[in-house]
This record gives structure tokens, C-alpha cells and sequence, in this order.
């Protein structure tokens, strides 16, 4: 088992210990067995819907969007949707009825 995926199993074990909920009381509310989260909590075997549940159960499936970010929100995102920079003014408006002078023409 990996170092991730045992720190998830005891950070899950001890938030439902300190919620204060015991596996049967998890498994009621939940509908996942009580074998299911228990072996779950030893060694880190369970099915992603039945997870997302104890999530649920347990109120931290809101937690579940840090995992995999929405894309639409990522900087970069905005860089490909932003609209191209305009002048304020035009170069027409600028130059119309006006010739163009050096610094040293008298008028």
C-alpha cells in the first residue's frame, strides 16, 4: 500500500473517531457495510463510490474539488479567453486634419 493512500485511510479513521461516529454508526448513515469501512481503514481497499459516500456521510464532500481543480478557473485559462488589447483612440482620429510637423518647423 502506498504512503498516500495510508495516510488518507488514518486521516479518514481518525476524522470519523473525532467526529465522534463509530464504523456501525458510519455504516447506518452512509449505506456502506461496516466490513467495507473497515477494511478500508486497514488497508485502504474500497470502491470510489462507496468513498465519495463516506465523504458524503461524514460532510467532506466539498473537499473532493481540491483533488482535481477545475480548469476553467487555473490563470492560464483566462489568457486563451481574454479579448484582444484595443487602442483607446484610433489612428485616423489622430491624424485627421493634421500634417505632420519636426520639432523645428515653424508653423
Amino acid at each position: 500500500m502506498s504512503v498516500s493512500i495510508k495516510e488518507l485511510c488514518k486521516r479518514l479513521k481518525e476524522y470519523r473517531i473525532n467526529y465522534p461516529m463509530t464504523q456501525q454508526e458510519l455504516a447506518d448513515r452512509s449505506g456502506v457495510s461496516v466490513r467495507s469501512i473497515s477494511r478500508f481503514e486497514n488497508s485502504g481497499d474500497i470502491t470510489l463510490s462507496n468513498f465519495i459516500k463516506l465523504l458524503e456521510t461524514l460532510k467532506l464532500s466539498e473537499k473532493l474539488n481540491l483533488l482535481i481543480p477545475d480548469q476553467s478557473r487555473r490563470p492560464s485559462y483566462f489568457l486563451n479567453t481574454e479579448k484582444p488589447r484595443q487602442r483607446a483612440t484610433s489612428a485616423a482620429n489622430t491624424r485627421a486634419g493634421r500634417t505632420f510637423k519636426w520639432g523645428d518647423e515653424q508653423e
